[in-house]
């Protein structure tokens, strides 16, 4: 029996490579300013002062990333769609009923650690992505972002629990449920943390070993 014809491979679209590289190069310009900004605030004038700089800009470069939702949804890109809502959403708490709702909150060192850790991760991983369509990626830049997850997510989730358990304060003189709604997120972060930081896990195997595996063929 002849063998069946393998099905052609899916051409790319240059009309929605020409839209990732522009936005994910505009995100990484984005978040190149929040992480700029702030390392500067916090080496001039200190922690206290980094949420008036730096707050309002953070709130919308944020705010922005709910469009990777449809991404995702619509198969623009590959990325899950659980764990896209669950990152977009668990910043957008942050940036809105959280520090917008109490800027003093963000006077704590916790808001600027968290803003770090998060400017430096999408820096990368919008580079990443904005090279890679465009045929342009470093190696170096691959191992950044398949690995400096394991220093930047501890400490971005660890600041952002920090910042909704001081919530809670304030919250229990909005309402009595308030802080139990916030209870209940910190009760969350454990699981969501678990899962983000194990799909990296398999991600970086998975990523790296194809680098290798391709270097390998190089060599050849």
């Amino acid at each position: 029996m002849a063998d069946k014809p393998k099905p052609a491979a899916k051409q790319a679209s240059p009309l929605k490579d020409a839209y990732l590289i522009l936005y994910n190069f505009a995100s990484a310009v984005t978040w190149s300013v929040v992480l700029g900004r702030t390392l500067a605030v916090l080496y001039l004038r200190g922690p206290a002062a980094v949420y008036a700089v730096v707050g309002e800009w953070t709130k919308w470069t944020q705010t922005a990333a709910v469009v990777e939702i449809l991404h995702s949804l619509l198969g623009v890109v590959r990325a899950p769609v659980s764990t896209t809502i669950m990152q977009v959403f668990s910043r957008l708490l942050l940036v809105w009923p959280v520090v917008n709702t109490w800027p003093f909150l963000a006077l704590s060192p916790f808001y600027s650690s968290m803003l770090i850790a998060w400017s430096v991760t999408e820096v990368v991983r919008y580079s990443y992505f904005a090279l890679s369509l465009a045929g342009a990626l470093p190696s170096f830049l691959t191992w950044l972002r398949y690995s400096m997850f394991y220093i930047l997510y501890p400490m971005g989730i660890t600041s952002e629990c920090m910042l909704v358990y001081a919530a809670t304060g304030p919250a229990a003189e909005m309402s009595s449920l308030a802080p139990w709604a916030l209870y209940a997120v910190l009760a969350i972060y454990l699981p969501g943390s678990y899962i983000l930081f194990t799909h990296m896990m398999k991600q970086r195997s998975k990523v790296l070993r194809s680098s290798k595996a391709k270097k390998g063929d190089k060599a050849q």
